[in-house]
């Protein structure tokens, strides 16, 4: 099956799209496998580095985001949810992806994507299993602030007045409809990813800047990188 174990015995990096970004020289990033998400397509040009893969799961960032992502040269997984948004192409792939809500609810994490890819709340969590079932040996997420200033009720739909507090872009969801998170759920489904990859003997750590997440290992990215 294409992708699966593709990447057997790697390091990738998931670049979340917290503020902390702005903190860190990311030109680092050219030499990485990295997985983009969302509107990561606002920052590229001021972070100096291209993702290898994107991924997006959430049906309103795909209708806001579409004419960007697709112009982008690299692989795209994308939710069934917003196939018709964004139809498969040599680049694009459809993952069918299921709410905690619905199929299953006690398998957080799919080792399997084949089988479906559980969206757990966040977008990261997609990420994770892709990057599973891909081979990776280690994934470093950066960009994780797991940290909302401006929010609402979890996974309530808000318009975001002014600018974006909670991206590393102002723009991010200014003047447009967003969905709360759900930190509480997110980190039920980090904890479920986090046990898979220690099952196979596999690493992930969060070398976020000042990140507010305490599921992952913590880890100074310039450590990590050697910088």
């Amino acid at each position: 099956l294409r992708f699966h174990d593709q990447h057997l015995g790697q390091r990738c990096v998931i670049v979340c799209n917290g503020p902390s970004l702005n903190k860190m020289d990311l030109g680092f990033l050219r030499d990485e496998i990295v997985f983009g998400l969302n509107k990561i397509y606002l920052g590229l040009e001021s972070f100096g580095f291209y993702p290898r893969y994107m991924v997006a799961v959430n049906r309103k960032v795909i209708a806001q985001s579409a004419d960007r992502l697709r112009a982008m040269n690299c692989v795209k997984f994308i939710s069934d949810r917003g196939a018709d948004l964004m139809p498969r192409d040599a680049l694009t792939y459809h993952i069918r992806t299921m709410g905690v809500e619905t199929e299953n609810r006690s398998k957080r994490f799919y080792r399997d994507i084949t089988e479906g890819v559980r969206e757990g709340h966040t977008v990261t969590h997609a990420a994770l299993q892709l990057a599973y079932f891909m081979g990776f040996s280690k994934v470093v997420i950066i960009g994780m602030d797991h940290n909302f200033p401006q929010s609402g009720a979890p996974n309530s739909e808000l318009v975001m007045q002014g600018d974006d507090p909670n991206h590393f872009s102002p723009a991010y969801f200014r003047g447009a409809k967003w969905d709360a998170p759900n930190l509480a759920e997110s980190e039920i489904s980090y904890r479920a990813a986090l046990a898979a990859f220690h099952a196979d003997g596999r690493a992930v750590v969060d070398a976020t800047q000042g990140g507010l997440c305490d599921v992952f290992p913590k880890a100074d990215y310039r450590a990590v990188f050697g910088l």
